[in-house]
């Protein structure tokens, strides 16, 4: 009988370590997607196809006085969150924290009490108030020092105190998830595109990129946005591998690519199983005004909302009037519209999975998109994205 109390013993202790180093350790691979809260009524949290993504980012709570706050609709939105977990429990589910109009930031990580409150003022809300919704926090800071919306307070001194943040975040996530017996996660959302609301951008002097990777779990790389209302031309929105006729400076162009801002963050010391690959289920459209090669690289007098991949398939590709065209180097489709002069600057499944096979091939963490509502019905940019880190 001793022998066998011992044998239980044993056995519930290994059982234990088992456990105990399983939530000590992230998750070998990430697929994952953001949510945003705003629409869930025409996608409900229900309706997330949570068995194909293990990482759920919600977007977003932002920052009010120097605190955590989340809108009215928030509640019930977390509560559907818990019950979508407790149904689909290798799903790990985030709070991110900003987005691009989200200010706040620069004031709340100034000095270590403000740091201090606005990481508590999160730990209460995501982790006591609403205990059983999340597993860890995502910062999506747009951005520290420069770049960001012109509005929003910014200053030198952003970079360190995001460094600071981090750690601030760590330290109290690692003390709440100790008493959960759990390991919370903490991931942020960097930036690729090299042209931004100040022009040319560098990332490094926004953030101090390997000290950040050393902290994080995983960094959420923003391998998209790389041609926007803020660019010089009609250019694409997330291309593989730099085109030597883009007029970009060349400087600039060799980063402002997918596989360009890869080599960018290792060769700032993030290791490449730190990375999560983002591609994008919306395009980015100009009104060109010239109408040379196929409305590409061509002076523009604004941006043209081309929207979500569903409304791209449904509206614009195969309708009459539209062109679509594919550039070999960028790995990229694009739709031309010569009448109207309208350049739409897309992905599509093929596009898509080509980059989830070079995140694959290149051993980074995973694939994450922004956003996933605006996948078609059929899930097929998911699932495209999903293949190359599925069994």
């Amino acid at each position: 009988m001793f022998r066998q109390r011992l044998a239980v013993l044993a056995a519930c202790a290994a059982a234990a370590l088992s456990l105990a180093a399983s939530a000590a350790e992230p998750p070998s691979k990430v697929i994952g997607a953001y949510y945003p809260g705003g629409s869930a009524e025409r996608y409900p949290v229900a309706d997330i196809p949570a068995d194909t993504l293990t990482h759920l980012f919600y977007a977003f709570a932002t920052i009010d006085a120097g605190r955590c706050v989340v809108g009215p609709q928030a509640d019930a939105h977390f509560k559907s969150l818990a019950a979508l977990k407790r149904a689909h429990p290798q799903l790990h589910t985030l709070i991110s924290i900003g987005g691009w109009n989200a200010g706040g930031f620069s004031d709340a990580a100034l000095t270590a009490d403000s740091r201090a409150r606005f990481v508590a003022s999160c730990v209460a809300l995501f982790f006591d108030t609403h205990r059983g919704s999340f597993d860890g926090v995502d910062i999506d800071w747009e951005f520290p020092v420069y770049g960001g919306p012109l509005e929003i307070t910014d200053r030198p001194q952003d970079r360190r105190n995001m460094t600071l943040l981090v750690r601030e975040f760590r330290r109290q996530l690692d003390a709440a998830g100790t008493a959960d017996k759990r390991r919370l996660l903490l991931t942020a959302a960097l930036p690729a595109g090299r042209v931004q609301t100040d022009g040319p951008y560098d990332p490094a002097r926004s953030y101090a990129l390997k000290e950040l990777g050393q902290t994080l779990d995983f960094i959420n790389l923003m391998s998209y946005d790389m041609g926007t209302g803020f660019s010089a031309v009609s250019t694409f929105n997330a291309p593989l591998r730099e085109v030597a006729e883009d007029p970009l400076d060349p400087a600039q162009r060799r980063w402002n690519t997918v596989e360009g801002a890869v080599a960018y963050y290792q060769q700032h010391g993030v290791p490449a199983s730190k990375l999560v690959l983002g591609v994008p289920f919306y395009g980015r459209g100009f009104r060109v005004t010239a109408g040379g090669n196929d409305g590409l690289y061509q002076p523009y007098s604004g941006p043209f909302d081309a929207g979500e991949w569903r409304r791209i398939r449904s509206a614009f590709l195969d309708s009459p009037g539209w062109q679509r065209h594919w550039h070999p180097v960028a790995q990229s489709p694009w739709l031309y519209n010569p009448t109207e002069r309208i350049f739409i600057s897309y992905e599509d499944p093929t596009s898509i999975g080509l980059r989830a096979a070079f995140a694959k091939s290149a051993a980074l963490r995973g694939v994450f998109t922004w956003e996933l509502t605006g996948d078609d019905a059929q899930g097929s940019l998911l699932q495209a994205m999903a293949a190359p880190f599925l069994p």
